[in-house]
Formats: structure tokens, C-alpha cells, sequence
């Protein structure tokens, strides 16, 4: 067909074959949408490695970029462990290993059930992890798992009194890492063990004055009449918590990598636990989705009809695990010493350099301590009081039990008197 186009256009001239003209308007057209999507698209991840034995561990791997991610190392044959708020019996889970495994090939795909809004989920599954002779095999930590509350949506916090953007998109990493870490240490020399932390370029509007600014004293203020109004924290509000989430996140890697590499290990070999930052960019996630239409049923109306422009602009997920595939993957990271930024699929610097401020660092890691311990006693308390309201209803519902039970051995039940009954038959 394209030949005898050609051919007609060539010896009866261009004006004979019909909507030529059209067709060659709308070519550069077509032309730079294509460009235009190439761009938003991102880098692709050109990078290789052997997947096969090793063991990842992942969370946030069942939807968005951390499925994108899971399913991209499964098909190389790495071991996956999924970490989900799940019970492994539910109907999902169970389906969605099944999918995976028979996709990608690959029959080690398991799941642990750990709830990432509950810091005691959090202890029990990662102390039963370490509690292990040999250490279990880890040879990656994936933290994919993300949360958002939309903006004018009132604060919601976890059971134990956490603000939740807090809870999720930092502390939980913090009380994981801090747990699995002497399992990193523990792992042999000769392997090749990296966390990657998915981190957002909007950490950069994130605020942690309110922790990290030193407290002046009493006298001094006293001193000084006026306070410089720059230096005061952003009131905390949910158009902040996410970005202030991700900037503790941030800060806490670089200090994470530091508490790895301070470690001296008993065979006085080098620290192989590379501590990795991925940013992979907006992609076309519920996450975003959530964000995008504030999570109002007229956000999701004006998302669907300006979808073609967010079809064009924002990431498929499969492009945005590459940034985390080439972390995982290129060989470098093997011999660097961690603590490095990665965005489309390059080494990045960090836009706010007080990240790397080892004294913010050093205070955030001891308010995220404290939190963590002042959390988990309002959570064994709220559990400790939800047990007790068990037990009486358990022992209400057996008082009721053992009533009925002694009704209908002495004739009667439910008030009713029981056929042939003593008394029954003297009347």
C-alpha cells in the first residue's frame, strides 16, 4: 500500500491521493506528542545483574511502583518477601502471589503480614526475623510503601497516636531498619546487600525545625526582644506532612548508611550494606491519583477528564521502578560507600544540604527513638485495655451460656415450660 502511494503521488501528482494534506499536517504533531511523552517517560535502566537466590524484601509491593518493582526482580529470579498489611489468607494476597508467580515464573514469592501503621506489627515480625541461628540470607531492602493525606482532609493518626503521613512514609522505616540492622551486619563479606528507600523531590518544601533547631534557654529569651520569624517551624497541617515525612526520610539514610559503616565487624572487613535514595518521579499511581483529585468524588471527575494530559506527562509504573532497578542492579553501588540520591536512573545531589547536617541528623534520630517508645506504651496500653474489654465479654457471653444450659436441664427454656416436664403431667 505505502509503495503504490507512493507511486500514484510520484506520476499523477501529490493533489491525487486523497487526505495526503491532512495527513501530513498532523505528522508533526504527532510527532511532538511523541517527544513531549518520551521526556515525562524518564531514563531507562540499562544496567544488569544476577538475581537469582537473592533475597528481597519488599514493602508497598502491591500496587504502583513497588508492584512495578516486585514483578521487574521476580522475572530475574530473586526471592521476594513481601511485606503487607494483608492477612495471608486474605483472598487478595493469595491471588496476587499466584499472578506474580505464574507471570514471572517464579515460585519464590512469599508474603509476612506487617501492618506499617502499627509500630508493635512492626517489632514482632522484624524481631522474629532476627531472632534466627544462622542469620537468614538479606540481600535487599525495598521501601516502597507511601501514603498521602489529600489536602483540606482533616489529620488522622495510627492507634498508638501517630500522625499517620509521619507513620508510614518515615517512622515505620525507621523502627524496621533500626530492628533488621544487626541482620545487614550480619550478612558475609563477599555479598552485596543494599536498602533502597523510596524518597520525592518533595522533601524539599518538608520542615523539621520543630526537632532539629536548637531550644533556646529561658535567660536568653529574655535577651533577645525579637525573634527572627524565618527561623520559626511551618505549622503542621496535611499539605505538609507528606513533604515533611519525606524530608525525615531523607535525612534519616544518609544517617542510617553512617550507623552501618560505624559498625566494626568482628572479621575487620569492609561494610557491605549500601544505603540507596530512589526518587522515581510522579508516576501514574493510586498514591498520586489520591493526590491529584484530593481524594473528592470532583477530583476524581476533572482526573478523568483531563486524562490524556496525565497519560502524557506523568509515569507509567514500569517506568518509574526504573530508577529502582538500576539502584539494585548497577555494578558501582557495589564498590561506593552509600548514602547516594538516584533519580532517573543517575547520581543526583541533594537540593537542601541540611540533610547532610550530622547534628539534625544525630537529633532526629533521638526524637524518632523517643517517639517510638512513647508510641509503643499508649499501643500496649490500648491493647492491654482492649483485652480487658474481651475477657468480660467473654465472660458475659459464658454466664448467658451457662444460664441457658441450666434452664433446659430444669425443664424449661427461653421462659417456656418443656412438654412432659414433672409438672406438666401432676396437671
Amino acid at each position: 500500500m505505502p509503495v503504490y502511494i507512493a507511486t500514484q503521488a510520484l506520476f499523477d501528482g501529490i493533489n491525487t491521493v486523497p487526505y495526503l494534506w491532512t495527513v501530513l499536517k498532523t505528522l508533526p504533531w504527532l510527532g511532538l506528542l511523541w517527544l513531549v511523552k518520551t521526556y515525562f517517560q524518564g531514563a531507562t535502566n540499562l544496567s544488569e545483574r544476577n538475581m537469582h537466590g537473592k533475597v528481597v524484601m519488599v514493602t508497598g509491593g502491591t500496587s504502583g511502583v513497588g508492584e512495578a518493582t516486585v514483578r521487574a526482580l521476580a522475572a530475574g529470579g530473586a526471592q521476594i518477601v513481601l511485606l503487607t498489611q494483608h492477612a495471608l489468607s486474605d483472598p487478595f494476597i493469595v491471588d496476587y502471589i499466584e499472578d506474580i508467580r505464574r507471570d514471572t515464573d517464579n515460585h519464590l514469592i512469599t508474603a509476612e503480614q506487617v501492618d506499617l501503621s502499627s509500630l508493635h506489627s512492626i517489632r514482632t515480625f522484624a524481631t522474629k526475623w532476627i531472632d534466627n541461628a544462622p542469620p537468614r540470607r538479606l540481600d535487599m531492602i525495598v521501601l516502597c510503601a507511601n501514603t498521602l493525606t489529600p489536602g483540606g482532609k482533616d489529620i488522622q493518626s495510627t492507634a498508638e497516636g501517630v500522625e499517620v503521613n509521619w507513620q508510614v512514609n518515615y517512622l515505620a522505616n525507621f523502627h524496621l531498619l533500626s530492628i533488621l540492622s544487626p541482620a545487614l551486619r550480619a550478612q558475609p563479606p563477599d555479598r552485596d546487600v543494599r536498602v533502597l528507600i523510596g524518597g520525592c523531590s518533595s522533601y524539599m518544601g518538608g520542615d523539621l525545625l520543630h526537632i532539629t533547631q536548637t531550644t533556646p534557654s529561658k535567660s536568653k529569651e529574655k535577651k533577645e526582644k525579637k525573634v527572627d520569624k524565618t527561623h520559626e517551624p511551618t505549622k503542621f497541617s496535611p499539605g505538609n506532612a507528606y513533604a515533611t515525612s519525606k524530608l525525615a526520610l531523607t535525612m534519616f539514610a544518609l544517617a542510617f548508611q553512617k550507623h552501618l559503616s560505624a559498625y566494626k565487624r568482628p572479621d575487620n572487613m569492609p561494610m557491605n550494606t549500601k544505603v540507596l535514595l530512589v526518587d522515581p518521579g510522579l508516576c501514574r499511581t493510586p498514591g498520586t491519583r489520591r493526590w491529584l483529585t484530593s481524594g473528592s468524588l470532583l477530583g476524581l471527575l476533572l482526573y478523568l477528564i483531563t486524562y490524556p494530559l496525565w497519560l502524557l506527562i506523568l509515569k507509567a509504573p514500569e517506568m518509574g521502578t526504573q530508577s529502582f532497578l538500576y539502584a539494585s542492579m548497577e555494578e558501582k553501588f557495589t564498590r561506593s560507600e552509600g548514602g547516594i540520591l538516584i533519580k532517573e536512573c543517575k547520581e543526583r545531589e541533594f537540593m537542601r544540604k541540611e540533610v547532610e547536617d550530622e547534628e539534625a541528623q544525630r537529633k532526629l534520630w533521638e526524637y524518632s527513638e523517643q517517639m517510638v517508645q512513647e508510641a509503643e506504651k499508649r499501643g500496649a496500653q490500648e491493647r492491654a485495655s482492649k483485652k480487658e474489654v474481651d475477657e468480660e465479654r467473654r465472660e458475659e457471653e459464658e454466664a448467658v451460656e451457662q444460664i441457658r444450659e441450666y434452664k433446659e436441664k430444669v425443664g424449661k427454656r427461653d421462659g417456656v415450660k418443656k412438654e412432659g416436664s414433672r409438672r406438666g403431667r401432676k396437671g
